[in-house]
């Protein structure tokens, strides 16, 4: 079993915080669902979020689809001016058999065009 890291984002469209718990459960249940992961298989997990966003801690999110014995940390994002706003970013260390070529991040709506590259 490899140490894997997977990424997503998710543009919140406003900052509330039922919405953003909307919207970082998703993410977060599509990064493992398309993973093939469960929450066991995950080793910690950070959350970014852009300083327009204050509602809520996105990994209030993360609890309360019950990864509860997980370290979860929550950061901001530099403030670059252009920069997308209202974003969720997540990098979460994963124990997993699949190849890094193999590994699917997940980058939802129009958080898309953070990282074509690698979007899934």
């Amino acid at each position: 079993m490899a140490v894997r890291a997977v990424r997503g984002a998710v543009q919140l469209e406003r900052d509330d915080a039922a919405h953003m718990d909307e919207q970082v459960s998703e993410l977060l249940t599509a990064i493992l669902e398309r993973n093939g992961l469960v929450a066991d298989d995950l080793i910690s997990v950070w959350f970014t979020a852009t300083p327009d966003l204050h509602s809520d801690f996105p990994a209030a999110a993360a609890r309360k689809l019950g990864i509860v014995d997980v370290p979860l940390i929550c950061a901001q994002e530099l403030d670059i001016a252009g920069a997308m706003p209202r974003v969720v970013r997540i990098l979460a260390h994963v124990e997993s058999d699949l190849p890094k070529a193999e590994i699917a991040h997940v980058y939802l709506g129009a958080a898309a065009a953070l990282r074509k590259d690698i979007a899934q």
